[in-house]
């Protein structure tokens, strides 16, 4: 069974997307070099307050 010539060249086609796009990447660099990620104090109970762990910062209990 024969493979359709358009699902050949529009693999053909995702492939060479996904190669430009990584060879831009990194010729640019990364976008914020100093950026790093800060961990943070966990509470006693293991939960924020509220009982929703990570949504302090969101406005919940407010």
């Amino acid at each position: 069974m024969p493979v359709p010539t358009a699902l050949v060249g529009f693999v053909l086609l995702v492939l060479a997307l996904t190669a430009l796009s990584y060879a831009v990447g990194r010729a640019v660099g990364p976008v914020a070099p100093g950026l790093h990620r800060v961990d943070e104090p966990k509470s006693p109970g293991g939960e924020e307050p509220g009982g929703m762990p990570g949504m302090h910062d969101m406005g919940a209990g407010r």
